[in-house]
């Protein structure tokens, strides 16, 4: 006698679900991305073996550009605008609260003391390096940067802050030499250079160490 055939349905597999939850998780991560902070100009750093990743929160960022203009780019807007405040106070900058709100929206600084009245007006979208003049420092007899990172320390003061500093590969020393000269005369002696990071050459002593490094921690 023949075995009865039993009908298969084929597999119908419900992805309405999936497909929400999928959506869900989209939405999520595009409103919770933060994006990266405009920069002053493009700079190219020098390239270094360093693997020690740059901090990304509580930061002052100090960039010297090619031509030796200097910015400050500070991460949080609540320190921009303490700093701002108490560069309105010690120099008599006479800016008022909308101004001073106005230059904290900004994600950085690249001008003269007296010209922040006027940079205020400046939508944040046009404001770049080859706009702002950068902040004096070039001579020594009128290097703001001084101010600057005396309002820095203030503001910080008794809070984590990791100071950096990115120079363009081809600035010139005496850019670096006066901002070195500002940190000092506010007690800043340790900050951290930002380069390029590359792979090790081979043969080096750090490349041997790094490899007998690996040959211990296989066996």
């Amino acid at each position: 006698m023949a075995r009865p055939k039993i009908k298969r349905n084929s597999t119908n597999i419900d992805m309405t679900a999936m497909c929400d939850v999928a959506f869900l998780l989209l939405s999520f991560f595009i409103l919770t991305t933060k994006f990266k902070p405009a920069e002053a100009v493009p700079i190219t750093p020098p390239s270094s073996v360093s693997a020690q990743v740059a901090p990304s929160k509580d930061v002052c960022l100090i960039n010297i550009t090619k031509d030796g203009k200097v910015f400050i780019a500070i991460d949080d807007e609540g320190k921009r605008s303490g700093v701002l405040n108490t560069l309105n106070t010690t120099r008599n900058l006479g800016l008022s609260s909308g101004e001073m709100a106005a230059l904290a929206k900004q994600p950085f600084f690249g001008s003269a003391l007296a010209q922040l009245k006027q940079v205020a007006t400046m939508p944040a979208d046009k404001l770049t390096g080859d706009v702002l003049p950068g902040i004096p420092c070039k001579d020594s007899t009128n290097n703001e940067m001084i101010d600057w990172m005396r309002a820095v320390n203030s503001t910080y003061q008794g809070q984590t802050l990791n100071l950096l500093m990115k120079g363009d590969n081809t600035s010139k020393y005496p850019a670096f030499s006066n901002v070195i000269k500002a940190l000092k005369k506010n007690d800043f002696l340790k900050f951290q250079m930002v380069t390029n990071p590359e792979s090790v050459p081979a043969g080096t002593e750090l490349y041997n160490k790094a490899m007998q490094g690996i040959k211990q921690a296989d066996l």
